[in-house]
């Protein structure tokens, strides 16, 4: 899918704390009997699918927070503090949505089953509608199970008293059930729409969410089967500039499997609020939700080694000789930024305004604004000039599958399989070579992918995916179904230590941001307790895992109100 036709059907029903969710449709929603009697209906209501609030991220304040990606400031989200409980708002706003779009999905599935929609809409177009649905249903069961294990599933329009006693399904019930949905949705859909119509969901998409689907519960042999069938479509292909991908200026990228459009004419954003915590605090922003050093640290050299390995790393120019991928996320020090020269050296005091070619107060240095980037990292990926018009109003394309994840999804299955052959190198050079902006072929002009071995190849992946899809909010999930949360999210935020402390402490200026350079381990993980040890960073914020957040609460209110609605273990 290409384009997506945002059109908000039906305000969202306003609920109240106790209310249960699995009965909810909209009560300003015309009863299925008067409705979807012919095209235009049944795709305004479909439309109502597409809603940005049932595609929420992984993510609070939509900047990968919830992962080892990203921080903001002395905050912590739940699952870094080890506080998530019943009444945790990102749980609950998830378990609530994908229960509205369900509810939708049904009453729309049944009501295209009935004779009198069958009467006056030819069949052809008619299943293609009910595709379309199946797969709506079938992604927002997926995130529920990831998410929440054994969840309540229904097809049909649940009625008040059923939605007050229903309890869970079983997880392995429920994820054969959206395999079934993908499938028929796959079969039904088109490869592609002709360019002047709108653009909804595809075959490859319904493809490629199987196979994520498959991939985040560990069946490997299915999601390896998806991927491939999404790659063999020939419909999709990888944008030629990974930097330029991300802007809000790029559209209808033959890269994007699915997505979602926004739009400021039609009032569909960002936040003006997420912006600024994103934007550096020359340019009017906050740089509050930062890049973590373990991030930073994750970025291969450009001879394909880690920084403790490769000879090309210098701590004193850590930026230079990495994955391209680096300085596309992250706004390298001493580069022009949003209008100004970003440097968060304590001794930098005032920087260069680019517009006016003159030197003003660095507000991006903590020497002068005690708030600014308490690690020196702001994010770059997708942020450009344009982020400063409209009101800080932005409106980059959601993406929310991609043909590079297709392709790291079907090397990472087939890895895990244990079934390497040269097709799951080239699935992984062709992404890491497209940050290099070469071909796959030019082997001399990248650090090509040659490893043979399952071990080796399961960390080559890893690492790949954490370059690639750093800050879109994929991160959380790899963490949780690698089994490594406990390691991860039981290390401290670091970061650098105030300006006064670096001027006494680290004689050589050059050696502000790292003193020296971290030992990185078996799963891609930067070691910074030595340097904190030493007294050369500062510890920011110390986190703590629960091992029960491995799957979250379901929420107080259906616990409250439904005898039958059984919490997870530990809540």
């Amino acid at each position: 899918m290409k384009r997506i036709q945002y059109i908000a059907l039906i305000a969202i029903l306003c609920l109240s704390a106790c209310q249960n969710t699995l009965d909810l449709y909209p009560l300003a929603q015309p009863s299925a009997e008067k409705w979807y009697s012919n095209e235009a209906e049944i795709q305004l209501a479909l439309n109502d699918l597409y809603r940005g609030d049932f595609w929420i991220p992984d993510a609070e304040t939509g900047s990968e927070v919830l992962s080892d990606d990203a921080f903001t400031r002395t905050a912590l989200s739940p699952i870094k503090a080890g506080t998530v409980n019943s009444q945790w708002g990102t749980a609950t706003t998830l378990w609530r949505n994908s229960y509205k779009a369900i509810a939708r999905a049904n009453r729309a599935f049944v009501a295209l089953n009935s004779p009198e929609t069958k009467a006056n809409v030819p069949a052809a177009n008619l299943n293609i509608y009910i595709a379309e649905i199946r797969f709506h249903r079938a992604s927002q069961y997926a995130r529920l199970v990831t998410h929440f294990g054994d969840v309540v599933y229904s097809e049909d329009v649940i009625e008040l008293d059923k939605a007050y006693n229903i309890g869970r399904t079983d997880k392995k019930t429920v994820i054969s059930k959206i395999y079934a949905d993908l499938d028929a949705a796959a079969a039904a859909l088109p490869k592609s729409y002709a360019a002047s119509a709108i653009k909804r969901v595809t075959k490859g998409a319904a493809l490629a969410m199987k196979a994520r689907t498959a991939l985040y519960v560990g069946d490997y042999k299915i999601a390896a089967e998806a991927a491939k069938a999404c790659i063999d479509l020939a419909a999709y292909s990888l944008h030629p500039n990974y930097a330029n991908l991300f802007l809000q200026n790029t559209k209808d990228s033959r890269e994007i499997v699915f997505g979602l459009p926004r739009s400021v004419a039609l009032n569909v954003f960002i936040a003006s609020s997420e912006v600024l915590n994103r934007i550096s605090r020359n340019s009017g922003g906050f740089g509050a939700v930062c890049p973590t050093w373990d991030l930073f640290c994750a970025y291969l050299c450009s001879d394909g080694l880690p920084i403790d390995k490769s000879p090309l790393y210098d701590p004193r120019n850590p930026f230079k000789n990495r994955d391209p991928r680096c300085t596309a996320s992250i706004v390298e020090f001493g580069t022009a930024h949003l209008g100004f020269t970003y440097d968060p050296n304590p001794t930098a005091l005032r920087v260069l305004r680019v517009a006016t070619n003159t030197q003003v107060t660095n507000n991006d240095n903590r020497a002068n604004a005690q708030f600014a980037s308490f690690n020196g990292l702001i994010w770059k990926k997708g942020i450009d000039d344009t982020y400063l018009q409209n009101g800080n109003r932005v409106e980059p394309d959601q993406v929310i599958i991609r043909y590079a994840d297709v392709l790291l999804m079907y090397a990472e299955a087939k890895i895990e399989l244990n079934e390497i052959d040269q097709s799951v190198r080239d699935a992984m050079n062709a992404v890491r070579a497209r940050a290099y902006g070469v071909a796959p072929t030019a082997t001399t002009s990248y650090p090509a992918i040659t490893e043979t071995t399952q071990t080796d190849l399961r960390k080559m992946v890893r690492i790949e995916r954490r370059m690639e899809f750093a800050f879109e909010n994929l991160r959380y999930m790899d963490i949780v179904r690698w089994k490594l949360a406990g390691k991860v999210f039981s290390r401290p935020i670091y970061g650098m230590l105030d300006p006064t402390d670096l001027k006494t402490k680290l004689v050589d200026k050059n050696l502000w941001f790292f003193p020296s350079t971290p030992v990185i381990d078996e799963d891609g993980l930067a070691n910074f307790k030595p340097m904190f040890d030493a007294g050369l960073i500062k510890l920011i914020v110390p986190c703590e895992w629960q091992e029960r957040q491995y799957l979250w609460p379901i929420p107080t209110a259906e616990i409250q109100i439904n005898p039958n609605m059984k919490q997870n273990e530990g809540y």
